[in-house]
């Protein structure tokens, strides 16, 4: 069974952060996904969307190559990403936190109410993890997007059901 979305702090709005580790391939590549889903689906007005990491070593570079790539080659706006780090204050500052990866997740401080693995809502595999492609092929990196694209989906509509928004 998929996740609930916890109700927003502010209603009617709603913030969302997606973590990794550098924050050059897996939250990017989930953060322009899901802002495509959310302005598709007529959110993007109510639903903000960042993406970080949970190191410091890319903070103000691109997305990696091959994620900007494999995005790019999928009709998605790769270009406009720049890495940050997940500062602490996040936890109060967004409706809900969605972390890659176990590691991630206690990096975060999570799980939690508003704390969670990002795959938590996806159909397919509830709760798993979203394995790194930084250090294999290009396949890892179509996997990752397959894997994004549904659980972007699958958020867009629990926003949806929780905002009230067709």
């Amino acid at each position: 069974m998929t996740a609930a979305a916890p109700a927003p702090r502010t209603p009617g709005r709603y913030s969302i952060a997606l973590v990794c580790l550098g924050n050059i391939c897996r939250s990017p590549m989930a953060h322009v996904v899901l802002e495509q889903r959310l302005e598709a689906a007529g959110l993007a007005d109510v639903v903000r969307v960042v993406s970080s990491g949970t190191g410091d070593w890319h903070v103000g570079k691109p997305m990696d190559e091959r994620a900007a790539a494999t995005l790019t080659e999928a009709g998605y706006d790769a270009t406009r990403h720049r890495a940050q780090q997940f500062a602490p204050s996040w936890l109060d500052e967004h409706d809900l936190v969605l972390a890659m990866d176990r590691a991630n997740l206690a990096d975060v401080g999570g799980p939690g109410e508003r704390v969670m693995l990002f795959r938590a809502f996806d159909p397919v595999a509830p709760g798993s993890e979203v394995p790194d492609p930084y250090y294999g092929g290009p396949e890892g990196f179509e996997e990752v997007l397959e894997m994004v694209e549904r659980t972007s989906d699958a958020v867009v509509v629990a926003l949806q059901r929780l905002l009230g928004r067709p």
